[in-house]
């Protein structure tokens, strides 16, 4: 279940979340996959649901959630950006809402 294997994270320019280690990965009951991971901040987790969603937990204390129709990045300090997303957009990079809190 482990496989340690050094990957660059999606859609993240930050050097808190990249480069990371993949620790654990697997499926859970509900049919969603997940990994754990090591980042340059601390422990981290990932799922990506069976509707089509997906939801990160950095080491820093973010987290970041993708439903398809809007994303939700939470920064450590607790502040919270939204965006809507069109298809277009998709998928939606996390860099867009971490730095901007007027949200383009």
């Amino acid at each position: 279940m482990s496989s340690n294997n050094s990957s660059s994270a999606p859609s993240s320019g930050s050097s808190d979340y990249t480069p990371y280690t993949v620790t654990g990965s697997g499926t859970n009951s509900q049919g969603n996959s997940y990994d754990t991971r090591s980042q340059p901040s601390g422990g981290a987790y990932h799922y990506s649901n069976s509707n089509g969603s997906y939801y990160y937990s950095n080491g820093d204390g973010s987290t970041y959630y993708n439903s398809g129709s809007s994303a939700t990045y939470t920064a450590p300090d607790g502040n919270s950006y939204k965006k809507f997303v069109r298809y277009q957009d998709w998928p939606i990079d996390i860099s867009i809402l971490k730095g901007d809190p007027k949200l383009p």
